[in-house]
């Protein structure tokens, strides 16, 4: 089953702008269907009338038989079927047992009006792209926007920025694995990676969180007990992680050759 994206936990605690929640109220931010329909119920109790009308509107947007298709998901959140079960809308058949692939396209389009660029965009380009953006629009563009793109927004000091490149569909497992090593990002997006099981299945996403001197010490210490002894031994010296880590991964280092002796 999917879990919570950051973007959608974002929403749940209540740390998003009112321009921000418009805009979700009005379709034009979660990246896929699940986020979208979440997000939007979680507004249908927010404190302003106005996003509380747009959310019910963009939710009377949706047709009936596409609302079918998705809570027949079995991936599909039981709170979820619950909801529009009170609404009379439930789903085409009994969900199968099996997980199945999850569908990235949200259920209500919205129109862009922004260059969203594409794969093959360059650093340079969307660097200069992204300086003259609006908040509103690097939002729009951690979802939706180019590889280059998502390398610059990841970085951005505003949470719900880095939050929204990492609920991106479009996100791919080398990019995972790229900012698990980068040094420049926040404690915060480092414990995002660091928690989400479905990306440190990857070795080389936990080699790189644990190396990295910005992940939390404790999460660190709990991913060196996967390296195997060649990163261990290597870790042992490294002189860029912090000296708990160090002496934890040399003591185990010492610890294992005792072992084999």
């Amino acid at each position: 089953m999917i879990g919570p994206t950051p973007l959608l936990d974002f929403f749940k605690r209540g740390e998003v702008d009112r321009e921000t929640r418009m805009l979700a109220a009005e379709g034009a931010l979660a990246p896929r269907a699940v986020e979208q329909l979440s997000i939007l119920v979680l507004l249908l109790e927010d404190p302003d009338s106005e996003i509380r009308q747009t959310a019910e509107a963009t939710l009377d947007r949706i047709p009936e038989s596409a609302l079918k298709a998705f809570l027949a998901r079995s991936d599909a959140p039981i709170g979820l079927r619950e909801f529009f079960g009170d609404r009379g809308i439930f789903p085409d058949e009994m969900p199968q047992i099996e997980l199945e692939d999850e569908a990235d396209a949200p259920l209500v389009e919205h129109e862009e009006d922004l260059d969203l660029g594409d794969e093959n965009e360059s650093k340079e380009s969307a660097t200069q792209r992204i300086a003259k953006m609006t908040f509103p629009e690097k939002l729009k563009s951690a979802v939706k926007g180019s590889r280059e793109m998502r390398s610059i927004l990841i970085r951005d000091p505003n949470k719900l920025i880095s939050a929204a490149v990492l609920s991106s569909p479009k996100l791919t497992e080398n990019e995972i694995e790229s900012f698990a090593r980068m040094a420049s990002l926040s404690e915060e997006v480092l414990r995002v990676i660091g928690q989400n099981r479905a990306w440190t299945k990857s070795y080389k996403v936990v080699l790189g969180l644990t190396k990295n001197p910005k992940t939390p010490l404790a999460m660190a210490l709990t991913f060196m007990g996967r390296l195997n002894s060649s990163d261990l031994k290597g870790l042992s010296v490294d002189r860029n992680v912090p000296e708990g880590l160090r002496i934890a991964a040399r003591k185990k280092v010492v610890g294992n050759l005792s072992g084999k002796g």
